[in-house]
């Protein structure tokens, strides 16, 4: 019988968590885990655990937690669990010296279907984008990120009510699936691998910031509403309405309107509902924020809000 695999884990999000369970309760050997460092977080400033410490920790894992990945110290104490593989999920950038120390290399799992959506946010970019369909790649690291050898990808349908936090659930599990699936080929010395060809046009993934989610009005309605459901529940699409900000979490397409009204003019009854009109139509908000306030249903804020400048239907 050959030795199990000597696996060192690195990842720091809840998405990671799944996939270092999956590996653990099925009786992988998971010597050690990298994650990030602590972080202060709350008005206590209380050192925050990531989620993968929290679940290392639980399985009395060794955790290391370096701030520099290219450290003489960090490299030695790592070159020391003597692993055969890395597996990264939801990480940051590795250097070479890093990724390319165990002999049978590191794999990343990665949340979409390579070559399409490199980056730092495929779940958001593929929804915002209108896809029908996504999934999760397992593939080898090398110099350029998101680009090595594919392994395995499994597809994930991508549904008119999935939103991000709808889909980052699944991918998360799908993606904990294809990483046992990947480490269970290279135990058997029978692993797949193709490199990356891009036979149309690559849509990127890139990190999203603050002032990158604020609402466009003057794009169509269908557009719109994907934007909204491609940043819901976080980091959340936002607008500006009476001088006051909003955040967005939920939306639908209605039919035009017979009166033409400018791109971001609200038009509501002042009960149930707020209509917002888009470069081709309207958008009717569902759920929403207004600074200061919590989040809420249309009717629940409109009971204690009145709009200035809209139009009354």
């Amino acid at each position: 019988m050959n030795k199990p695999l000597r696996i060192i884990f690195m990842g720091t999000p809840d998405f990671a968590v799944p996939t270092l369970q999956t590996l653990v309760e099925n009786g992988q050997n998971v010597v050690a885990v990298i994650t990030a460092p602590d972080k202060p977080a709350g008005r206590g400033l209380k050192l925050n655990e990531s989620p993968v410490k929290q679940y290392a920790v639980s399985q009395h894992i060794p955790v290391l937690q370096p701030t520099n990945l290219k450290s003489e110290a960090f490299l030695e104490e790592l070159k020391s669990y003597q692993a055969d593989l890395q597996i990264i999920v939801a990480f940051r950038m590795l250097p070479e010296a890093v990724w390319n120390m165990p002999p049978l290399g590191s794999f990343n799992i990665h949340a979409s279907l390579l070559p399409q959506y490199r980056g730092a946010a495929p779940i958001n970019w593929a929804i915002m984008n209108g896809e029908t369909e996504t999934g999760v790649t397992s593939f080898f690291l090398k110099h350029q990120i998101d680009t090595g050898d594919i392994i395995f990808q499994d597809k994930t349908a991508i549904l008119p009510e999935d939103d991000f936090g709808t889909l980052y659930e699944k991918l998360k599990h799908t993606g904990a699936a294809l990483a046992l699936k990947t480490v269970k080929a290279i135990e058997d010395g029978n692993v797949p691998s193709q490199p990356q060809l891009a036979s149309e046009a690559l849509k990127e993934a890139p990190k999203i910031f603050k002032e990158t989610t604020q609402i466009d009005w003057n794009q169509p309605a269908g557009k719109t509403h994907n934007f909204v459901r491609g940043l819901s529940p976080y980091p959340t699409a936002w607008t500006v309405f009476d001088d006051k900000t909003f955040k967005i979490f939920k939306t639908e397409t209605v039919a035009k309107t017979a009166e033409k009204v400018g791109p971001g003019q609200v038009i509501t009854d002042g009960k149930t509902y707020i209509h917002v009109q888009t470069a081709d139509g309207i958008l009717n908000i569902l759920d929403l924020q207004m600074e200061g306030k919590k989040r809420m249903s249309v009717p629940e804020l409109l009971r204690g809000y009145t709009f200035i400048n809209a139009k009354n239907a």
